[in-house]
């Protein structure tokens, strides 16, 4: 326990070429940390934009993923949250200062002195590489406090999308004040969109689903969305216009964004949690003052509330649709998720590496 800890992965090494095998060192388990064996780790939009540096510069070499899943390990002596064998997991955060009012009350994510470590691509003084890197490897070591418990209720390829793609849409849909039977809009019906309708009618909304395949009506319908919207035009979106209770949107790349905020009733809120390059969207804010739309963005979650939608998924077996992969797939995978081809959300079988 005292050394670092031998790791292989798979890394991306700049912004254009292929993520190939690399082994490299992750620092020694310390007092408060658990190592976990990685069994699965799910394949986010966020994984593509960071090593393909649509969101700033990087360091490489770079190993993606924070959707983690697997088996404690090893121990520090002062963890009392794990034992060996367990099922943990570990999301897009590894660290936070702890200290100020944001992390005090369970929102670490927004850190309000360092910033919350993300778990790829984040400077970290305590990792031989000197970034964190993530979960397309073999372990993980992380502070407790970091890693999720994940009952025996749920796979975990199942528990693995919802470390990123079910907090994600899970957080603002539970601050949302949408009562049952109100008509929620869910946009981009991927990773993410899918499992927000999932959440959505599970807490008695009316969803209406708005993506560009037609070819997902059925499995879109499936997840019990009420209707299908195929938006290949933006005349498609004018008969919603001031109709919905509330909307989400998880459209990853920049589009008229005004164009469906105004599908939502006046006053009402619309949240954008899918982030473009360089986090732009177009707007045209005449269409807002008009529609009095209130527009807002969500990130992630806090530890507590990653346990609570964990836990709520496991209790109500609303699980991710998924396709479990091997590591030698991975860069195909990726081809397919910026395609629109994935059905929903690709899961590593960390065991292929």
């Amino acid at each position: 326990m005292s050394k670092n800890v031998k790791t292989k992965g798979y890394a991306g090494h700049d912004t254009t070429s292929k993520l190939t095998p690399w082994n490299f060192e992750r620092r020694a388990v310390g007092d408060n940390d658990i190592l976990i064996d990685i069994k699965f780790s799910g394949i986010c939009h966020s994984d593509i934009h960071t090593i393909r540096g649509h969101w700033g510069k990087q360091v490489y070499p770079q190993v993606p993923g924070h959707e983690i899943a697997g088996i404690v390990a090893a121990v520090g002596k002062n963890v009392t949250k794990f034992k060996v064998g367990d099922k943990a997991g570990v999301g897009c955060m590894v660290d936070s200062c702890m200290q100020c009012n944001s992390c005090k009350n369970g929102e670490e994510h927004h850190c309000e002195t360092t910033g919350m470590v993300g778990t790829y691509g984040t400077p970290d003084k305590t990792s031989p590489t000197g970034i964190t890197q993530g979960g397309y490897s073999n372990n993980i070591v992380v502070t407790e406090h970091f890693a999720i418990k994940i009952p025996e209720s749920i796979s975990l390829q199942n528990a693995a999308p919802l470390l990123c793609a079910g907090i994600t849409t899970y957080s603002p849909l539970m601050k949302a004040n949408f009562q049952k039977g109100d008509k929620v809009g869910v946009a981009g019906i991927g990773g993410l969109g899918h499992l927000a309708i999932k959440l959505a009618v599970h807490k008695g909304a009316e969803v209406y689903a708005f993506t560009t395949s037609e070819n997902k009506r059925k499995d879109i319908l499936g997840f019990g969305a009420k209707e299908v919207i195929v938006v290949d035009s933006i005349d498609k979106l004018k008969p919603y216009a001031g109709t919905l209770d509330y909307m989400i949107s998880t459209i990853p790349y920049a589009y008229e964004l005004s164009d469906y905020a105004v599908c939502v009733k006046p006053y009402g809120h619309f949240t954008q949690v899918g982030q473009p390059i360089n986090g732009e969207f177009k707007i045209d804010n005449a269409k807002f003052f008009f529609s009095r739309v209130n527009f807002n963005a969500s990130l992630i979650g806090g530890i507590p509330e990653t346990q609570e939608v964990i836990d709520h998924c496991a209790l109500n077996k609303i699980y991710p649709e998924i396709q479990v992969i091997k590591a030698s797939e991975i860069n195909d995978a990726w081809d397919k998720v910026v395609n629109k081809e994935a059905r929903y959300r690709y899961v590593i079988d960390i065991a292929t590496l």
